[in-house]
């Protein structure tokens, strides 16, 4: 059993609760993250005094080892017996360098590292996620720009209230994960300081450059305080609650989309590659994807409430329950990566039924609103138009016809200001969609105009990555 704390005990650890104990198993996780960070440790010890250039090249040198191993397969990294991460890096260092490693440890505590750990890997993830994320949107932009005129009922109280286009409702979704994608940032950007160096607790005792080392590992700026930068986990806890929305963001898509694949809707056709059928009714073909999606969403839920939970009664500055932290993280933002990335899937395989969308958003009165809105224009309040709408509403269901059907004997003596209109067109989905040409409106050409927007976003966004990429390898060559 490998321990980093055993001058002070006589006694051996009971072997049950050393295993229950341990976090390796969670913080294994964390291999990489922490051998990143003990090499910067290594460096900032040569550049104090604390280490001799080449006892640190050694110890790097030994480290990157370490890092080619673990990337491996086969690792047996992962089967060692140690009681963390951080001691089986050392462990493993001693078998390559000898006593010297046990040297890197000066003035560090393994509270600071896993501090540091957590957010190295944390920022990793969040990138990935934020990748996940426009590609999805991309995927929705894709579809709202083959739809952009399509008519489609829209919903309030899960009744018919207006028609829509398909195109505005996918760029419904975009919008969501837009300010999913900004809170992602957020978040990146608040964790965006470096805790080594912090020590246990009151910081170290050896003039370490706090600075350089934060550089080092591409942060900002090192944390201002020791008890806060050991003990802090905030963007951890933003992280799980941008996820857990996102996981609601995915949740609300797919309880639309369910619905409009349903045989009742009709609106929504997925394709064999993301459905799945009954083992007893052969007829059956199952948005299970959907269904998933909407289901795992509790979960995310879970994993933001039960770690509010842990972090709420904690004193300063660090405490054993922090432990849990690794079981958050890797419960809470990974599977929402892989969510992100199976939606994105599921948008790339459904079509809509542009016969059974067109007939639906046709029906129920959904011009209704703009019966009033006709009589409104004629000079007619607001409250009288709507209430006179509503008497053309009842006789239109007493005649079982929609409101332009009506016989022009019962639309004369209902609204004859609008005697002279040809209510068949100025009614119909089309003049209703048109006349929703307002910055946000679901008109068909403003749709297209998000899209367009949308489009050109992507491009310059995608554009300022590869300069960035050519630039990092231009600086690669230099150096």
């Amino acid at each position: 059993m490998t321990k980093l704390w055993g001058g002070r005990f006589a006694g051996e650890s009971d072997p049950r609760f050393f295993e229950w104990q341990k976090s390796l198993p969670h913080d294994v996780a964390l291999l990489a993250a922490d051998i990143t960070g003990s090499m910067a440790w290594a460096k900032a010890l040569v550049d104090a005094g604390v280490l001799k250039p080449n006892e640190g090249r050694r110890i790097t040198d030994a480290l990157a080892e370490i890092f080619e191993e673990a990337d491996e397969v086969d690792s047996k990294l992962v089967d060692s017996d140690a009681e963390d991460v951080h001691s089986l890096v050392e462990t493993e260092l001693g078998r390559r360098v000898g006593d010297l490693a046990k040297r890197l440890h000066t003035g560090r505590s393994r509270t600071d590292q896993v501090a540091t750990d957590l957010k190295l890997f944390l920022r990793e993830l969040l990138v990935v996620l934020d990748e996940r994320l426009r590609d999805l949107m991309i995927a929705l932009v894709d579809l709202a720009d083959a739809n952009s005129d399509l008519a489609i009922p829209g919903y309030t109280h899960m009744q018919r209230a207006q028609p829509i286009t398909a195109g505005h409702h996918a760029l419904a979704y975009v919008q969501m994960l837009s300010r999913d994608r900004d809170r992602v940032g957020d978040t990146i950007a608040r964790m965006d300081s470096c805790p080594l160096g912090s020590g246990a607790l009151a910081g170290t005792a050896f003039p370490v450059d706090r600075e350089e080392i934060a550089r080092d590992l591409g942060f900002a700026m090192p944390t201002r305080n020791s008890l806060d930068a050991v003990s802090d986990r905030d963007h951890l806890a933003e992280a799980l609650f941008t996820c857990s929305l996102i996981s609601v963001h995915l949740s609300r898509l797919a309880e639309d989309w369910i619905f409009f694949s349903s045989h009742e809707a009709g609106f929504l056709e997925l394709s064999d590659a993301i459905a799945t059928g009954s083992s007893l009714m052969p007829q059956k073909k199952n948005p299970d994807g959907f269904e998933l999606l909407r289901g795992k969403s509790g979960r995310a839920i879970g994993e933001l409430t039960g770690f509010l939970a842990t972090l709420k009664g904690l004193p300063m500055a660090y405490d054993r329950d922090l432990q849990e932290d690794k079981q958050a993280l890797l419960l809470g933002v990974p599977p929402i990566i892989e969510q992100v990335e199976i939606a994105t899937l599921l948008v790339r395989n459904v079509r809509y039924r542009a016969d059974r969308c067109r007939a639906a958003a046709e029906q129920g009165g959904m011009n209704a609103t703009d019966l009033a809105d006709l009589l409104v224009k004629t000079g007619v309040a607001f409250r009288t138009a709507h209430e006179r709408a509503g008497t053309v509403v009842r006789a239109a269901l007493e005649h079982g016809c929609e409101i332009q059907a009506l016989p022009r004997g019962v639309l004369a003596d209902l609204v004859p200001e609008l005697d002279g209109l040809d209510l068949t067109h100025e009614l119909s989905v089309e003049a209703v969609l048109a006349r929703r040409d307002v910055i946000g409106g679901t008109a068909p050409s403003r749709v297209r105009e998000e899209v367009d927007a949308w489009k050109q976003a992507f491009v310059e966004e995608l554009e300022a990555l590869d300069a960035a990429d050519d630039l990092d390898d231009d600086e690669d060559k230099v150096l």
